[in-house]
């Protein structure tokens, strides 16, 4: 039976067919065909862009990867590599030349952070380890009767000095170990860094960052002491302050150097000053004021009186060593010269004399010291020495107070007399480094006591 025929509704000119079912469902199927043509292009440019950030994320995940692993084992110091660096040098990282995120940075930094906590402890170098490190100790750099001193270049082209100590006695046995347990675990920029030591039956060595400007010695009492400037000498009297300051205040113990002179300070390459030689130092702790001792330590002129006595002493003495090296620095010549009248002979006793006379600026015209500024630095300086070399070990002021006095931080009061071992009655020390109170000379003045002793 076939369908009826469409019918048409005719009126006038106008008329009405039913549309075709047949034409109806083609035009159906070919809208949903291109629906589902445009949402299959979306859903591919969608997983286009998904995979492409994915990849992205495993890209980056990738570069990250190998800086976590490799920095540890690429900053860590040994024994064979020994790539000993300072705390304020910069330490190769594996860090992706492209690659600044700040979350890498901060690894970076702390890698940085731990590994100087490493670098602490002085690294164990053996003698056939010395002799590649000193080209088989080709170039002497200084000798006395503790050795002889090497130049040498560690694995990282770093320079290097190498002391290497004189017989297997029990002096060099001493001096190697105060070295060691007291430079050995300290860190500050006005001290010689102990980069690590040898010791083995037949070689006992130090090794130190070498310093290449030689000593203030050689500065002040050499050819071309002239040519530096006032101010520098100032600025190495503070650096060296504050290398003897954390010595005696900052580190966990107390360390007592009992050597300071000229020729122990050494100079960088910007003339800074760095502590040095530490064979006679002696570690003590803090709650104990004096250490015994068994025989004596300096260097004649530099040392305190109280170590002539061979009683108990304290960080005073070192205190006392600075003054005359202060002294030294602003006349740039000996505190004891025989060429000089009598009366100008020994330094200190001079600028005491000046200072009491109110002539201490005739005395630094002589030593040229005449600009405005580097006056009032240098008289400054003395005012300052002559506390220093009180006889007195309480009178003496606390090294970060000199520091302070140096710096102008703080006025400075006129210093008591300082020489009172110069006098017939003078004060007796005791057994236990106290001062006899029923000596006559205590009760010949008053002495002043200074807040900054304390």
């Amino acid at each position: 039976m076939s369908p009826p025929p469409p019918f048409t509704v005719s009126m006038g000119d106008f008329s009405l067919t039913p549309p075709d079912p047949e034409v109806q469902l083609s035009d159906t199927f070919d809208s949903a065909v291109k629906w589902s043509t445009a949402a299959s292009v979306v859903v591919t440019v969608v997983l286009i862009i998904a995979i492409i950030a994915i990849a992205c994320a495993i890209v980056k995940c990738l570069k990250r990867a190998p800086t976590m692993s490799v920095i540890p084992s690429q900053i860590q110091i040994s024994t064979t590599d020994h790539k000993a660096s300072n705390n304020n040098k910069e330490i190769a990282l594996a860090i992706p030349a492209d690659s600044d995120s700040q979350e890498e940075m901060e690894f970076a930094t702390m890698e940085r952070f731990l590994n100087n906590i490493n670098q602490e402890k002085p690294i164990r170098f053996s003698p056939e380890e010395l002799k590649q490190i000193t080209n088989n100790y080709t170039t002497i750099l200084g000798s006395g009767a503790f050795g002889v001193v090497y130049k040498g270049e560690l694995p990282n082209e770093e320079k290097v000095a190498v002391k290497v100590l004189n017989g297997m006695d029990l002096g060099t046995e001493e001096q190697f170990k105060a070295e060691v347990s007291t430079i050995g675990r300290t860190y500050h920029i006005n001290l010689v860094r102990l980069y690590g030591f040898c010791f083995h039956s037949d070689k006992r060595a130090l090794v130190y960052e070498f310093v290449p400007n030689g000593s203030l010695y050689s500065l002040l009492f050499g050819s071309l002491n002239t040519q530096i400037e006032f101010g520098k000498l100032h600025e190495i009297a503070i650096g060296t302050a504050k290398g003897i300051a954390y010595l005696h205040e900052e580190c966990q113990h107390r360390i007592i150097h009992y050597d300071i002179k000229p020729e122990n300070i050494l100079l960088g390459l910007n003339l800074e000053p760095k502590v040095a030689d530490f064979g006679l130092a002696k570690l003590c702790s803090r709650e104990s004021s004096h250490v015994n001792m068994s025989h004596f330590r300096g260097t004649r002129g530099y040392a305190a009186p109280e170590l002539w006595k061979l009683y108990p002493v304290n960080h005073k003495c070192d205190v006392y060593s600075f003054g005359i090296v202060l002294f030294e620095i602003v006349g740039r010549r000996r505190h004891f010269d025989s060429g000089y009248s009598e009366s100008q002979q020994w330094l200190p006793k001079w600028a005491w004399d000046m200072v009491e006379n109110n002539e201490l600026p005739m005395m630094l015209s002589l030593f040229g010291i005449g600009e405005e500024e580097a006056r009032g630095k240098a008289e400054r300086m003395i005012m300052v020495a002559l506390w220093c070399v009180q006889y007195l070990p309480t009178d003496r002021p606390l090294m970060s107070n000199v520091i302070k006095m140096l710096e102008g931080d703080v006025e400075i009061s006129p210093p008591p007399f300082p020489f009172q071992n110069l006098v017939s009655s003078k004060p007796n020390f005791t057994p236990q480094g106290t001062i006899n109170e029923d000596s006559n000379a205590s009760s010949s003045f008053e002495l002043k006591r200074h807040a900054l002793t304390v």
